[in-house]
């Protein structure tokens, strides 16, 4: 034993447990850098009275710039990107615009004169007949009978079938019975 360890701690018997592994050292990339210690001297700075703000933001290539520059690069970005984007819909409403102009040229052309009334010729207008002025047309035999409870000689129809007795005489003109 050791003359420096303790009379206690050798009394402890040593075991290596295979379960247990001691740390071994990390191997660092070749592009590691270390860290430096303190912050750049513009950043500790209080009171300089140089307007230059310190660029303590590196990027990657090498660029150096204050968080405030960054800031309103993006700023300009986005607006340029707005800008981008409504000159697009701008162009795309031109566009859609341009095609619906074409198509009504096209429909013009195919049926001048269709579009610029408020008529429509091929749209079919109702009549007037002696059907909708209230009379009724009288067959050659007979007469029809316009009530609403019963039908003449007491056949016994109820309301509901000569109501519709009724409309389908209207429909057809009143034809006879046999």
């Amino acid at each position: 034993m050791a003359p420096s360890s303790h009379p206690l701690l050798a009394q402890i018997p040593l075991t290596v447990s295979p379960f247990i592994s001691l740390p071994t050292a990390t191997t660092l990339p070749y592009t590691w850098k270390p860290l430096p210690s303190t912050l750049p001297t513009g950043v500790t700075a209080t009171g300089s009275s140089n307007d230059e703000k310190p660029q303590y933001v590196v990027s990657s290539t090498g660029h150096a710039a204050h968080p405030d520059e960054i800031i309103v690069s993006c700023r300009a970005l986005q607006s340029h990107l707005q800008q981008l984007q409504e000159d697009a819909e701008k162009a795309v409403r031109k566009w859609e615009e341009g095609i619906r102009e074409r198509e009504l040229a096209e429909k013009r052309r195919v049926a001048p004169g269709w579009l610029d009334r408020e008529e429509r010729i091929l749209e079919p207008e109702r009549r007037e007949s002696r059907e909708t002025l209230g009379h009724v047309a009288r067959p050659a035999g007979g007469s029809v009978h316009m009530g609403n409870a019963r039908a003449p000689h007491g056949t016994g129809i109820s309301a509901t079938a000569a109501a519709e007795g009724d409309e389908l005489d209207r429909a057809f003109g009143g034809l006879g019975h046999r």
